[in-house]
């Protein structure tokens, strides 16, 4: 493989016209407090899970940084094939590439991905996203990732991530409700999930997910892409072809 080389492996994935959400890409932020004074929803409407365990959580990370490998997922908790593979594929990612060692992976949103594909000005996925990334400041972000999951009623932007129901996951999941409420109303984290969106931009996203692989043979940096919800038998054979050529 040549240095900084790129191939796709593709599946399902929320693209550009997807699974139900068809329209051309937008690149334009939008950021609006939703809580204000509004009543949150109660926690009989909220599903309670128990969040699966990650390995040397920190963040929006788990598994050791010195990992050979490193995998970012672009994902949107609106889209069904992001919750496909946090359910099917991750929990076997997580027993036997993260715990182990290999692979170092990192969840990072897609901005208003899905929202902004059907259109209409609603911004649930960047809404949700700024949830996950407040929770973290309370060392929670993947009970909030898991959350998120179980709630988003498979329907894009009908009121799954209403400011509402995003208040009682946090309640649920035993977030500081005041911390979080300041957190997600201030918009403190209404610019990394801007970036998110340009960073997948520029590492060629398409649709969610998408996962950037990235390791180093002899000091030059390789780069992949896995797109869509692959079966994990996918992420076997390339993650074992990748450590076979970095002789691990």
């Amino acid at each position: 493989m040549s240095k900084n080389q790129t191939y796709l492996i593709i599946g399902g994935g929320c693209l550009l016209a997807l699974c139900a959400v068809a329209a051309l890409l937008g690149g334009i932020f939008f950021f609006t407090p939703l809580f204000g004074n509004q009543t949150f929803a109660p926690a009989s409407d909220i599903i309670s899970i128990e969040s699966n365990p990650r390995p040397q959580a920190d963040n929006n990370s788990m598994g050791d940084s010195e990992a050979p490998i490193q995998i970012v997922e672009f994902g949107d908790f609106q889209c069904p094939y992001c919750e496909r593979f946090a359910t099917q594929t991750e929990p076997l990612l997580v027993k036997n590439y993260i715990e182990t060692g290999k692979v170092y992976f990192t969840y990072r949103s897609a901005g208003n991905w899905v929202s902004k594909n059907i259109g209409g000005g609603k911004t649930e996925s960047q809404d949700a996203a700024l949830a996950a990334y407040c929770a973290a400041d309370q060392n929670k972000f993947w009970e909030m990732h898991d959350s998120l999951f179980a709630n988003n009623r498979d329907a894009e932007d009908q009121g799954a991530f209403a400011s509402t129901r995003l208040m009682g996951m946090a309640e649920n999941i035993g977030l500081d409700v005041d911390t979080f409420q300041d957190c997600y109303d201030t918009g403190k984290y209404a610019e990394q999930v801007q970036q998110d969106y340009e960073d997948a931009i520029a590492a060629g996203v398409h649709g969610t997910p998408t996962f950037v692989i990235t390791y180093s043979v002899n000091g030059e940096m390789q780069t992949f892409l896995i797109e869509g919800a692959q079966p994990y038998e996918v992420f076997e054979q390339k993650l074992d072809q990748v450590l076979q050529e970095i002789g691990e």
